[in-house]
């Protein structure tokens, strides 16, 4: 049996509780209409954070294998030294966006042109793993906007579809108890007062 609120029933209290239980109604709605629109974003998350996963993967592959190959050409220290004083290859942007309520970060990255460098001793191959590494990079940086967005829409379905439960076989039940235990009590009274006005009327 669903509890009721602890609530006199008086005709003034039944008003009340009605409205209160038609904006109930009107929220529960809204956030089941929420919910439905989240389940759908997190689809289509998904479905894109998988596919920039697979990318990710293969340019990751790519870019190490040149990697390890220029370091056996050229030897670690000399790679390194190669790499002293490079710019960014690289530039992210970073913006907070919103949606359904749902905050997360918009990321932006572009590959900078990549600068020459003028060492006689360097491979053919560090410029490729340059731009591959540069590559990966993006990739990453743009799975990484998908995984936190994805991440962030998961819990705010999640509690979207916590508050809906609760309202649908919570609250809003025990609104409707109570105001139909109210109407009952309401119809009662009135009978007893019914039946004294009688007896009453009967007297001579």
């Amino acid at each position: 049996m669903t509890e009721r609120l602890p609530i006199p029933p008086t005709r003034n209290a039944r008003l009340q509780l009605q409205r209160q239980l038609d904006f109930l109604v009107g929220g529960h709605d809204l956030l089941e209409r929420k919910r439905e629109l989240l389940t759908r974003m997190v689809r289509e998350q998904l479905a894109a954070y998988r596919k920039l996963r697979a990318e990710a993967a293969l340019l990751v592959d790519r870019a190490y294998y040149w990697l390890s190959i220029t370091q056996m050409r050229m030897g670690e220290r000399m790679l390194q030294q190669a790499g002293l004083g490079l710019k960014p290859a690289l530039k992210v942007k970073i913006r907070p966006r919103s949606n359904l309520g749902v905050e997360y970060p918009a990321v932006q990255a572009a590959q900078n042109p990549l600068e020459p460098v003028s060492l006689m001793w360097t491979d053919a191959g560090f410029d490729k793993v340059r731009e591959y590494l540069t590559e990966m990079a993006v990739v990453l940086a743009r799975l990484g906007e998908a995984e936190i967005t994805l991440r962030r829409m998961l819990n705010e379905q999640r509690k979207t579809q916590k508050r809906v439960n609760a309202l649908k076989y919570n609250i809003i039940p025990r609104y409707e108890e109570t105001i139909r235990f109210i109407g009952e009590s309401l119809e009662e009274e009135e009978r007893n007062s019914l039946f004294q006005v009688k007896l009453l009327q009967a007297k001579p």
